[in-house]
């Protein structure tokens, strides 16, 4: 009897955010109003979806006859995965680092960032807390952080956990469960936020964490639509209690070696794992860390950038700040990709750095423009891209976090 391993798709964890389905090769996975699912004739076991899936729910197999395979009707209708009739084999026998080793050396674009962490972070707690089984949180406080004449109604949110362990890293994420039903009837999915907090806690000490949220009233096409979950979160008011599942993330993490530099490129809500990692390093300055920072961050306006005042507080010679504005009247459009150009011979140096560290985070627009920009100032510099680029991404140095 012809035997299959099959890719299958944890409901329980997953959060609908579509980067399987989106980098998949092959086409072998698709989706309803419930469920992601994989196509079992389709799959070829290639692990590209893997490295990227936030919280893991891509990462689960089941051993079964070809005859007996699970379809995709049946996968939309689970709420949870089916019990493991036997001893599935990841990967039909080959395992996910020599995948991954085959796409990275064969110059494939499939693992555009690092499947990997940085050699030196600290070891991520993951998964603590599903849909079904989510921890509490209450609100500490809720804070709009642009302008009100600004169109961008951005909110910096502080979620406290009390006594519920919920350990998290500089660049992980959680999922927000908003109350109510989809119109299928079915409860919402979370919905996935990076965290902005560095690890030791919004407030020093405290087991409290912090969401850069922006409010969502139009689609991609300008049309007018209300967000479910961000208006859910930037309604709330100081002491409502939510639902929170998590934490995700286990390669989008800064190092801990203290000679580490950070390159850092975002836009808008992008912000927020930035703004983790340079608080980490502002509250560590006095244990050492020689690494440097710099942080290129683009907006439409400054008044719709967050975190815009204390970031122009801090000081030069611990971050090297260059904001980009592609709204201001009178101006031309300036876009991260554009500094990083004008910074080129500031930034090259730092990519032939084997301590730099990259991270890009925000709209999945600017991630292309961004990779071509750094491959221009290497190619100026003398690098050859294609190994610095393989480098970075094979030593957990190149990390993308775009939506």
């Amino acid at each position: 009897m012809a035997m299959l391993n099959q890719h299958l798709i944890d409901p329980q964890i997953c959060i609908r955010c579509n980067t399987c389905e989106e980098t998949c090769p092959n086409d072998a996975i698709t989706h309803d109003a419930n469920n992601y699912v994989v196509k079992a004739q389709v799959c070829n076991g290639c692990m590209a979806c893997v490295p990227p899936c936030p919280t893991g729910a891509i990462d689960n197999w089941r051993q079964v006859s070809e005859a007996d395979a699970y379809s995709i009707d049946a996968q939309f209708a689970w709420d949870e995965l089916p019990s493991q009739q036997s001893t599935a084999q990841q990967g039909a026998g080959v395992s996910v680092p020599h995948r991954l080793e085959h796409l990275l050396d064969s110059g494939s674009d499939v693992l555009r960032g690092a499947s990997a962490p940085p050699w030196s972070a600290a070891r991520p707690h993951v998964n603590l807390y599903t849909q079904n089984a989510p921890a509490t949180a209450v609100v500490a406080g809720n804070y709009r952080l642009t302008n009100e004449t600004a169109d961008s109604d951005i909110h910096h949110i502080v979620l406290d956990f009390g006594t519920t362990f919920f350990p998290v890293l500089e660049g992980q994420s959680i999922g927000v469960v908003p109350p109510g039903a989809a119109p299928n009837g079915r409860p919402y999915h979370a919905r996935q936020y990076s965290l902005a907090n560095p690890r030791d806690g919004e407030r020093r000490g405290c087991n409290n964490v912090s969401l850069t949220v922006k409010r969502v009233i139009r689609d991609h096409d300008g049309n007018p639509a209300r967000g479910v979950c961000s208006n859910y979160l930037c309604d709330l008011r100081k002491g409502d209690r939510l639902a929170v599942i998590g934490p995700f993330g286990s390669t989008f993490l800064m190092p801990n070696h203290p000679g580490s530099h950070l390159l850092m490129i975002c836009t808008g809500t992008g912000a927020a794992p930035m703004r983790a990692m340079t608080e980490y390093r502002r509250r560590h300055q006095c244990d050492g860390a020689a690494g440097r920072l710099m942080l290129f961050f683009g907006a439409r306006t400054p008044q719709e950038l967050p975190y815009f005042g204390p970031l122009t507080n801090l000081p030069k010679g611990f971050i090297d700040a260059d904001l980009a504005f592609s709204r201001v009247p009178g101006r031309p459009k300036r876009y991260v990709q554009d500094a990083l150009r004008e910074r080129a011979a500031d930034v090259g140096p730092w990519l032939a750095d084997r301590n730099t560290h990259v991270y890009v985070c925000g709209l999945k627009g600017m991630e292309e423009g961004v990779l071509l920009a750094l491959r221009d100032i290497a190619q100026r510099h003398g690098l050859d891209w294609q190994r610095v680029w393989a480098d970075l991404r094979r030593e957990g140095r190149l990390h993308l976090e775009t939506y």
